[in-house]
């Protein structure tokens, strides 16, 4: 089940131009934030946690220029865990397929050899790259550090395709996308002109509820959960019922999740039907349960399950 803008205003109608876009960058680069202010949906989970993106995540945006369908990467850095290969190499799978890339770059951090690691796989597509140096409102923004690392990683990179921007604030936010519309070509669209992602439902809600999961868990557990949709079925047209499953890697770890007197579990559920009331034109019902899959990070079958 494709998710629709529900608008009483007549749609405006897209511009003749298609792209298939990447969204690239360091964990917490604002990846997430960029494409969930770029659609006017909420589509990623945004989390001062690094690399909680793990999917690549589709958000379309349509504009009197045309359609580009945004894939939200997951995080690259340097890691040789099991999950953290996946991840990277879903990414540069991506990288390989799109039609262009948008590169975001964190001014607030220093370009490091993680920085330096994502630039390299960049550099034989740069023709088909847009950097937007983002973070730009913060104090610790740097921005000219970052324009000297694209010079010296991209010389004679075109000017016009390196955008300050501050994804957080809305800033700048439409000249990346002429910039991308810039490398479009005029083919049909990929979605129809109402979508603005292509999740399933059943994926949207297990996001929903693993981003309110992994922002109130914070350091604690983040990474050793996963979420599973156990059971969904309309129990009426106004109402869908879901059975899910958050996973742990410990018996030790359920105690967090569950929280004193179930106090953490009964705020991930509530506030994750809160989320779902602002998506879908129906109410959710969410029964929300723990256990435990001992090491599953380590496990092929739950990574090809939870990763695509």
């Amino acid at each position: 089940m494709i998710e629709e803008k529900e608008t009483d205003t007549e749609i405006q109608k897209a511009g003749p131009k298609t792209a298939l876009v990447s969204i690239v960058g360091r964990p917490s680069a604002g990846k997430s934030t960029f494409l969930n202010t770029a659609s006017g949906e909420k589509i990623s989970i945004v989390s001062p946690v690094p690399q909680t993106t793990r999917n690549a995540i589709r958000g379309i945006i349509n504009t009197s220029l045309g359609q580009l369908v945004f894939i939200d990467t997951p995080g690259l850095h340097l890691s040789e865990k099991k999950l953290n290969l996946k991840l990277s190499n879903i990414a540069q799978e991506n990288i390989k397929e799109s039609d262009a890339i948008l590169y975001i770059i964190d001014s607030t951090r220093p370009h490091n050899e993680e920085e330096e690691m994502i630039a390299s796989l960049l550099i034989p597509h740069k023709d088909k790259v847009v950097i937007a140096i983002n973070k730009t409102e913060d104090s610790k923004s740097n921005a000219l550090n970052s324009r000297s690392f694209i010079q010296k990683t991209f010389p004679d990179f075109p000017s016009e395709r390196i955008i300050e921007i501050s994804a957080k604030e809305d800033k700048n936010i439409n000249e990346v996308l002429k910039a991308l519309f810039s490398l479009a070509k005029e083919e049909p669209h990929l979605y129809p002109e109402e979508f603005y992602t292509d999740q399933e439902v059943d994926f949207r809600i297990a996001e929903i509820i693993r981003g309110q999961a992994i922002n109130r868990l914070e350091q604690e557990l983040p990474h050793a959960i996963y979420v599973e949709i156990s059971d969904l079925k309309m129990q009426t047209p106004k109402l869908l019922k879901v059975l899910v499953y958050i996973y742990v890697e410990r018996e030790s770890q359920k105690g967090i999740v569950i929280g004193k007197g179930a106090s953490m579990i009964k705020t991930i559920r509530v506030e994750s039907i809160k989320e779902c009331r602002k998506i879908f034109p129906y109410k959710v019902d969410i029964d929300l349960r723990v256990k435990v899959d001992k090491n599953w990070r380590q496990k092929d079958k739950v990574l090809n399950k939870i990763i695509k």
